[in-house]
């Protein structure tokens, strides 16, 4: 099977976790020792995010006396994918020998009539008390919003159109590449009035950009792996229930925060509903399972789990329709 990933910032940098080098190593490590099973037997795409540390790299930007002015969200975008691309590809080299694998820096395209732009909520950097983002966000002209307990800068992220280089990234798959590509969305651009392209401030989803990637590569399947087991209905209620699979249009029917699991409710569903393939969220230690139906919240077009091509597993018991009404 051709298997889109899209693994979560937590993925490589823990809530409460400082930055460091070292510490996004190790968890790198930890990501791909959970993906290694599935890149040993399917055809992978790996994304990321790339948050903290564009945030961090952009801080770092804002206080270099040496620079006119920071570098450009763009450029921190491209500058992201390398260093995170970096690390996935030395780890999926060292636990899959002999396996080729590619990493590659992505353009998105957006469009800059996006109303996005107007309204920015991709969080981005650390996070701070709500009294440190307000005074941040006086002193370096930032736009901060609340992210749960804490408060984080924001920036627009306007809705992917098309990855610039999806064909070359079919040429690696077709050649038996892993491919690590489209970290934090891609690089945003647009066609200019030149129709040249050209960089834009804006940091892309990323799982709206793996739903993109993966309706073009005409994958089997588009796992969204994160640090919750599944996709929770009335989240941090008395009424919280976990949704083990659904049909796009139940979980459309649900709201679900527009910073976090929003976007990636979006993405599962768009996919399930324009391929007719599976969508999943989940839990990135779960990843193996998750493709096998018997973890995450599967998302397709009948709430039921599918034949995943001709050698594929049959549907687990306990999922299918029912399940995805009882989870509402």
């Amino acid at each position: 099977m051709r298997v889109v990933v899209a693994l979560g910032g937590n993925a490589l940098l823990r809530r409460g976790e400082r930055p460091d080098a070292d510490i996004q190593r190790r968890n790198v490590a930890a990501a791909v020792h959970a993906l290694a099973p599935l890149a040993a037997e399917h055809e992978l795409v790996v994304t990321h995010g790339n948050g903290p540390q564009v945030g961090v790299l952009a801080l770092q930007s804002a206080a270099d006396s040496s620079l006119s002015q920071p570098y450009p969200f763009d450029v921190l975008g491209a500058q992201t994918q390398g260093m995170i691309g970096y690390w996935l590809l030395q780890a999926l080299q060292n636990a899959l020998p002999g396996r080729q694998v590619a990493s590659l820096i992505n353009q998105t395209l957006v469009s800059m009539g996006d109303p996005a732009f107007q309204n920015p909520t991709k969080f981005v950097g650390p996070v701070y008390d709500e009294a440190e983002a307000r005074r941040l966000a006086e002193e370096r002209g930032w736009v901060v919003k609340p992210d749960g307990a804490h408060w984080r800068r924001v920036v627009p992220s306007p809705r992917p159109q098309r990855v610039v280089e999806t064909r070359l990234i079919r040429l690696l798959l077709s050649s038996g590449a892993i491919v690590v590509c489209a970290g934090g969305g891609g690089v945003p651009a647009i066609r200019n009035e030149e129709g040249l392209l050209a960089g834009v401030e804006a940091v892309v989803d990323k799982d709206l950009t793996a739903s993109l990637l993966a309706e073009a590569l005409e994958a089997d399947a588009l796992l969204l792996l994160t640090d919750v087991p599944r996709v929770m209905e009335n989240f941090g209620t008395p009424h919280q229930r976990e949704i083990s699979n659904a049909t796009p249009g139940q979980l459309r029917a649900m709201e679900f925060p527009a910073g976090s699991m929003g976007p990636k409710v979006e993405a599962v569903c768009r996919f399930a509903e324009i391929t007719g393939d599976m969508g999943a969220i989940g839990s990135l230690t779960q990843a193996a399972e998750i493709l096998a139906g018997t973890a995450g919240t599967i998302v397709t077009p009948s709430g039921t789990y599918p034949e995943l091509g001709a050698a594929g597993p049959g549907r687990p018991s306990g999922l299918g329709p029912e399940a995805g009404q009882e989870s509402r």
